[in-house]
């Protein structure tokens, strides 16, 4: 903040307030880096080499790719000629309003709701989450970073390498100055402690939305030797988070938000934070891409590539219930989306569904305190 506000205005600006500023001052960032319309590009690609329909993208050239992966596109051609021609099955996506364009947020955040004990939280953990927890937790401890040393260390040995593992050359690493104000004055810095070997970092913040207090994970890290090891990686993650999740609900927190990733309903990442209890939100999101659905055959899109919306202040996630799949194979394909957070859940249809597929959807949200309606589309 110190970027954007002089000192004397900070201290007159609530928590709640400057996290609003911040986020004025990232959508603001965001509209001008769209607004460059000499680098945008319209292009044509296949969501699938067998799929029905074809993508018109109109945006920025660096953000096609983002598109591809949000969408789960597969196909590897793209036309490159200016064709603003479309069919009924052409998917406009753009970074541009356009109307009756779905509004759908780029990144969530997964965030766990502290009004209830951790028994209660883990109480919907699966078998072997809690039986890992039950294990291992013991052996496990974290200390705080506090010098510098250590926390250039982490971020060397663990904040960096680890999110080059993951996303490679397109890694999006934070500058060694940011993770040293976050680590001793925004959050802190958390190792972990597998006896006496330190296997992995938290790196955290405190973020204050309505009144209400975030403890927001800002990145994990793992040394080589952890994220190389698929099963050791999947216990020490677990743990990690979990212990983060501890110390959330110890210092009085409303919110443990376990991170941004993204708004794609099919991906892994977010399904691994759902099953640890977090609810889908706009908190880490400033960025959006505008979706035209096809004429035809939006339900066999949906069903293909389901997407979360935004309207208005609330999230939603449309479903497609094309012709051909069996009930027992709806049932399969949507089992890991029953996300808390949602306030409506479109099922977009060929038929009419019967009562007993209707049921076993709204089975995936009984749990919740607050379940979506779900509504009827029906679409040729």
């Amino acid at each position: 903040m110190k970027e954007y506000i002089a000192e004397p205005m900070r201290r007159l600006l609530t928590p709640s307030m400057r996290f609003e500023l911040r986020k004025a001052v990232a959508w603001l960032r965001d509209i001008l880096g769209r607004a460059c319309f000499w680098r945008w590009e319209i292009v044509r690609f296949k969501l699938r080499e067998d799929s029905l329909y074809d993508i018109l993208y109109v945006g920025r050239k660096t953000q096609r790719e983002f598109v591809k992966v949000l969408l789960g596109v597969q196909s590897q051609g793209v036309d490159g000629q200016l064709k603003l021609g479309k069919s009924d099955r052409t998917v406009v996506v753009s970074e541009m309003p356009t109307p009756g364009a779905l509004y759908v947020p780029q990144y969530l955040s997964a965030v766990v709701p502290l009004s209830r004990s951790i028994d209660e939280i883990t109480a919907r953990y699966n078998t072997e989450l809690r039986r890992n927890l039950r294990k291992n937790r013991l052996r496990y401890r974290m200390k705080q970073a506090l010098n510098d040393d250590e926390i250039e260390i982490a971020d060397r040995e663990m904040l960096q390498p680890y999110a080059a593992a993951r996303h490679g050359s397109a890694a999006s690493q934070i500058a060694a100055q940011e993770v040293h104000r976050v680590a001793k004055v925004a959050g802190r810095l958390d190792l972990v402690l597998l006896e006496d070997e330190v296997v992995a970092c938290h790196l955290g913040c405190v973020v204050t939305r309505a009144g209400k207090r975030y403890w927001s994970t800002v990145r994990f890290g793992y040394p080589d030797v952890v994220f190389s090891d698929t099963k050791k990686l999947r216990e020490v993650n677990s743990i990690t988070t979990f212990m983060a999740l501890e110390w959330a609900i110890e210092n009085g927190f409303d919110y443990y938000d376990i991170g941004t990733c993204l708004a794609r309903p099919d991906d892994g990442l977010l399904e691994w934070k759902r099953r640890r209890g977090g609810d889908v939100d706009t908190l880490g999101n400033h960025g959006y891409l505008f979706v035209q659905l096809p004429k035809a055959g939006a339900a066999q899109f949906l069903w293909e590539a389901p997407l979360f919306a935004v309207e208005g202040k609330n999230l939603t996630l449309h479903l497609g219930l094309p012709d051909g799949p069996s009930d027992e194979e709806v049932a399969s394909r949507y089992r890991e989306m029953g996300f808390g957070g949602l306030s409506t859940i479109y099922i977009h249809c060929s038929r009419v569904p019967g009562e007993a597929l209707l049921d076993t959807l709204r089975s995936r949200y009984a749990h919740l305190k607050l379940p979506p309606v779900l509504e009827i589309v029906v679409s040729t």
